[in-house]
Formats: C-alpha cells, structure tokens, sequence
C-alpha cells in the first residue's frame, strides 16, 4: 500500500513546497500547508523504507580475498542476498592495519546499501595501538548483528620438548630471553595474543613479525621461532602433517571443531580470552527500520544448517548476537585490548 502510494505522496510535497515558498499565504493556511506537508513526509518515509532494499548492497572489509575473513564476507553476503532478495556484493580493502576499509565504510552514505563486516578484535587492537586512527569502530557505525568469532590456536614446533601449555611456560622460563614469539605481523591479534600469554605467565620471549601467517610458517616448523597464536585454517594443515604441535584455543570456549583442545584458562592462564569477535555494522544515522531489517536478515541466515557447516572448516564458530548486546561486545572489546596494549607497550606509529 504504502509503495503504491508513493508518487502520490511526493506529488503532494512537492506541491505543498511550492505553495509555501511562493505567493504570500495567511497565517492559518501557512500552519494547514506545514501540517499537510508533515503528514505527507511521515507517509514517504516507511514507504521509502518498505521498498529496501530496491539495488545491489556492499559489504565491505578490511582483509584481502582468500583468507578466513573473505570466505566469512562471501558466505554471510550469499546469505544476505538470498534473505533480502538483492546481490550482495563483497568490496576487499585491506591496509593500514584495517583503517582503509573501516574508513571507505564509515563515510559511505548511511542509507543501508553500505556495510560493513567488522573483524572487531582487530579494529580494538588498531585503535589501541596505532596512533592515529581516522575512523572508530564504536563511534562512526551502528551494530546490526554479531556473526560469530574465529578463533586462534596455540601451536609450536614438533621438535619442541613440550606437549601441553605448563610444560611451554616451565621450558620458556628456564632460559629467559632466548625465546622467539612468531606473529602474523606487529599490532595484529596473532601479535596481541602473545603479549597477553607474556603477561599473563611472566615468560620473556622476544617478538619477531612476519607479513602474514604464510611467511611466519616456514620459520615457526623450521624451530627458529617457539610458539605462535595463528588461525586454525593456516595453522592446522601443519599440526595435521606433523610439523606443528597444537596446545591450546584462545577463545573463552573450546572450539566445536577441536573439541578435545583446552582453552588457554583450562591450561591454567587466568583472565586470558581471545576470541576474535565479527560482525555486521552500518555507517552512523543510518535509519533504524533499515538497521531492523538487516538484522532480521543477518540472523535467519545464520540459522542456515548449511552455513555454520561451510563455515566450520575454516574455524569459524557461528553465533547470532543482537545489535544491542553486539555493541556492548564491541566496547568491551575494545577496553580490553587496550588493557593489554599499554600494559604490553605496544604503540605502533
């Protein structure tokens, strides 16, 4: 109905608009016309908002095609497409440490055809480590839904002498110093996670960087670096083929796909939780019908069996979260990670 009415509805507007701003009307027509034009405005407005989405919707991120998060964006926008009956179209910007892709999203007209895929624990990790940050995660967009977290593993060379997570802390701290620590890069999770294992046990390892999980490997099976936190998809084809060993999860929970692996708390580090939290947010103002929408969608498709299954291979543990309660995970996470930051001295200009 309201679709239907709509070229109506903006006729009258328009012709309100031109009585107004024309020849000179008295006082009591004046405030019938300013009426008649509320009334029409109020009428556009959920007319407007019943036909979105009317064109193709962009999901944004921050990481580049192939990796977990990219198969994440791919199935979550499939999904979407086939809930609200428009293509859903993947846009991969990574760079500067997530900002350019968070930054394109945030500017992008707040009108529900932008999205954006947020890798939370990344963008709290950026925001408390680099020194400037163009855009905020918290501050420039709205929460629509959490999807789910992708968490990380713990794993260190077969050749190391250690089996479980206190025989790694015992054979780290016998030689303090001469440890290294493998990481997908300064200032991501694989790097924060390390210096939260540091603060929590009290060893003395020393950070090495890589450019990615592919770079760092060669030297972690090689025994030139010690341990590294790394995702399950790059890190578990070489547990598999005998050349990693894995110790732990550093979720909060244990992850359906490792099942008999212990959380770092359950190997006896306390206040250690890493979980790698994703969701669905939208650029600032935009319209809280549209965001309503989005969710609805965001929600019936994770309850697909078949895309906690897709998903599930590559770590990913599928979990809807509302907006309200996903924006709540987003603040926490970002205190936390700052937590570990300064405590860590981690600054990164």
């Amino acid at each position: 109905m309201f679709t239907q009415s709509l070229p109506l509805v903006r006729t009258t507007i328009a012709q309100v608009r031109t009585l107004l701003t024309g020849s000179p009307v008295s006082v009591p027509l004046r405030a019938g016309l300013l009426a008649a034009l509320g009334v029409a405005a109020a009428m556009a407005a959920p007319a407007a908002l019943a036909d979105y989405p009317d064109r193709p919707i962009q999901l944004v991120l921050s990481f580049p095609p192939a990796g977990a998060t990219d198969v994440l964006a791919r199935a979550v926008g499939q999904r979407l497409s086939q809930e609200l009956h428009q293509p859903v179209v993947v846009d991969n910007r990574p760079g500067a440490g997530g900002a350019i892709g968070m930054s394109y999203a945030a500017k992008a007209a707040p009108d529900g055809y932008t999205l954006y895929l947020a890798a939370v624990t990344n963008a709290a990790i950026a925001a408390a480590t680099y020194s400037s940050q163009p855009v905020s995660l918290a501050k420039d967009f709205v929460p629509i839904a959490g999807i789910g977290n992708v968490p990380h593993i713990l794993v260190v060379p077969a050749s190391l002498p250690v089996h479980t997570v206190p025989e790694l802390i015992k054979y780290l701290k016998a030689e303090p110093g001469k440890y290294n620590f493998a990481s997908q890069g300064a200032g991501t999770l694989s790097h924060l996670e390390s210096e939260l294992f540091r603060l929590r046990t009290g060893v003395d390892v020393v950070h090495v960087p890589y450019k990615g999980s592919s770079f760092a490997m060669p030297d972690l099976m090689a025994g030139r670096a010690a341990m590294m936190f790394d995702s399950i998809p790059s890190a578990m084809p070489h547990v598999k083929s005998g050349k990693l060993r894995l110790l732990g999860v550093a979720s909060e929970k244990r992850v359906s796909s490792l099942p008999e692996t212990q959380t770092m708390g359950e190997a006896g580090i306390q206040d250690f939780r890493a979980n790698n939290l994703f969701g669905l947010v939208a650029p600032k103002g935009t319209p809280p019908a549209v965001v309503k929408k989005l969710a609805a969608a965001a929600r019936a498709a994770v309850a697909m069996p078949e895309f906690a299954q897709q998903l599930g291979a590559q770590g990913v543990e599928v979990k809807y979260t509302p907006a309200d309660e996903f924006g709540r995970m987003i603040a926490e996470e970002m205190r936390t990670w700052n937590k570990v930051a300064q405590a860590a001295k981690v600054k990164i200009d």
